[in-house]
């Protein structure tokens, strides 16, 4: 559930968005999202000032707080 709302998220964001990629690690009380995109396009993921991610993070994190589980994402470049 949440892999599908991050990756909807980023892929309006991004220029490619066939380049984001999700990758999913599920810990006994909280999941990681590691997220991949095009190397140009990280910084419109990230935004000014790391708003855009502390954005995704906020919603992230309360979709996983309705299911009981703590979410982190994790932006690779």
């Amino acid at each position: 559930m949440e892999k599908d709302l991050v990756e909807y998220i980023v892929k309006s964001l991004v220029d490619a968005p066939d380049e984001v990629s999700i990758n999913v690690i599920e810990g006994e009380k909280s999941t990681i999202l590691e997220l991949k995109v095009a190397s140009e396009d990280v910084g419109k993921v990230i935004g000014k000032q790391g708003r855009i991610a502390k954005a995704i993070r906020t919603i992230l994190s309360a979709s996983a707080t309705k299911d009981g589980k703590r979410a982190v994402l994790e932006i690779l470049d």
